[in-house]
């Protein structure tokens, strides 16, 4: 009976270990970033956890190499002034809304479900703008997100080097 109790403890603590593990790399796959490490907005009405790419490293980067976006995650491309930034799928593994933000945060036009396929085509705003939002595809259908929605941040970061 005892050997049975032991193997029994066992298994249980190779299953429970195997979850773990599994947890772990989904998680490091995905890059799915903690709630904690984001600020929180409101866009559209909806809230929305906000990662900020403020350097021209950060920005280079983006989204690539994600497999997977959370519904309520944004990333905010900071720039210092106004200009028409262009915008590609390059190493991206998952489809995109991006919004095209006005230096007050005001959509003044949206980009949506950009595909992974568009790469090497360039995506550009009607006119200048100051910050670019980029979210899991289908978000601006979803929430009903139209020009004119306003990104409302306790304060827009700047630009870092």
């Amino acid at each position: 009976m005892k050997r049975v109790d032991k193997m029994s403890r066992f298994l249980f603590g190779l299953l429970l270990l195997g979850v773990a593990i599994f947890t772990g790399l989904f998680f490091y796959r995905t890059n799915l970033k903690p709630a904690e490490s984001l600020t929180i907005a409101t866009f559209g009405g909806v809230s929305l956890s906000i990662e900020f790419a403020t350097t021209t490293t950060a920005r280079e980067r983006g989204l690539s190499g994600r497999s997977g976006l959370r519904d309520d995650y944004g990333m905010l491309f900071i720039f210092e002034k106004a200009d028409r930034y262009g915008f590609w799928m390059k190493d991206m593994l998952v489809p995109i809304d991006i919004f095209w933000l006005d230096d007050k945060g005001q959509v003044i036009f949206i980009t949506p479900d950009v595909v992974v396929s568009t790469y090497p085509n360039v995506f550009y705003p009607p006119a200048p703008v100051r910050y670019v939002l980029e979210t899991k595809s289908g978000f601006a259908r979803e929430h009903r997100i139209a020009t004119g929605a306003l990104l409302m941040l306790p304060t827009f970061p700047t630009v870092l080097q």
